[in-house]
């Protein structure tokens, strides 16, 4: 009895680990390859599944996520027969478990020898210089031609790049060499532009502080031609300020002696007195009119009486 509650509960817990091993979950972007007796049966995506035990298996489970895979370098010959070592990288994602499963042996190492080839076909073409100023270029051959290769294993290239492009040792010398001399040439070219800008900006300076001088001549120039012209007019004025103050004298005076209404007497005194004055001690001969010859003896007399007294 005990032999056979042991059998019992044995049996039943091999039916629990079968049933268990026959349920099976997909866990997103995945999906797994069935096969019933060895044949395909279908494909399972994301979610719960059963299969029947002993006769369906999963044969192959396949992320369909996008994959990065890096080549090594491979030797590639240019047009011009340089031997340069490149390396790529493969974006690709699967796109048809099925395919993926059945179509070739190993995808990776056929996706690697089929990117081989194709970087040296492309290569080939291609000089040293193109090859290294071409990367969109190749970059985009080779995604197509992998693309088309790839569609029946059910992989799809998303992308390629070139990684690294390393030529020989000797080209690679010369290349600095090259770009030595290109740079020390830019150099030149930028100093002697920087020269010549500094040689028209120095031109350019002493032409426009020769036109700022002239132009300050200029002004003082005027202004003394203004002020010479300011004293002019000044001193005119005051002499003819001078002249009709003077010229208002004696129409003053004039105006005066009118006033007074002298006689004849003292008009025939002032007439002499304008006859002293017009000798000045320097004439040695004055003609006197008749009319105040008279008078010129009364006042000598005048004269005489009083110096007797």
């Amino acid at each position: 009895m005990g032999f056979f509650v042991g059998t019992l509960v044995f049996l039943v817990i091999i039916c629990l680990i079968i049933a268990a091993s026959c349920i099976k979950i997909v866990p997103q972007a995945n999906a797994y390859v069935v096969e019933r007796l060895g044949g395909f049966l279908t494909t399972w995506s994301v979610g719960l599944h059963f299969k029947v035990p002993f006769i369906d298996r999963v044969a192959k489970r396949v992320t369909l996520k996008e994959q990065v895979v890096d080549f090594p370098p491979q030797p590639v010959i240019t047009k011009d027969n340089v031997t340069m070592q490149i390396d790529t990288v493969v974006y690709y994602q699967i796109t048809d478990p099925k395919l993926y499963a059945y179509g070739v042996e190993n995808p990776i190492m056929a996706i690697e020898n089929l990117t081989a080839t194709t970087l040296r076909n492309i290569i080939g073409d291609l000089e040293l210089d193109e090859t290294l100023t071409s990367r969109e270029t190749i970059n985009t051959k080779m995604r197509a031609t992998l693309d088309v290769a790839t569609d029946p294993w059910g992989i799809k290239v998303n992308r390629v790049e070139l990684k690294n492009i390393i030529p020989p040792a000797a080209i690679q010398d010369a290349m600095e060499k090259q770009m030595k001399a290109e740079r020390e040439r830019r150099e030149a070219i930028l100093r002697a532009e920087g020269e010549k800008k500094s040689t028209v900006l120095v031109a350019e300076g002493k032409k426009e502080s020769a036109i700022l001088d002239a132009e300050a001549e200029k002004q003082a120039a005027i202004l003394r031609a203004e002020a010479k012209k300011e004293a002019t007019i000044r001193e005119a004025e005051g002499q003819a300020e001078a002249i009709l103050k003077i010229q208002q004298a004696n129409a003053d005076g004039l105006r005066m002696i009118k006033e007074a209404a002298p006689d004849k007497g003292v008009i025939q005194l002032k007439s002499l007195e304008a006859f002293a004055k017009a000798a000045d001690g320097k004439a040695t001969k004055i003609i006197i009119p008749s009319e105040i010859q008279g008078i010129a003896g009364l006042a000598k007399s005048v004269m005489e009486i009083a110096e007797n007294k």
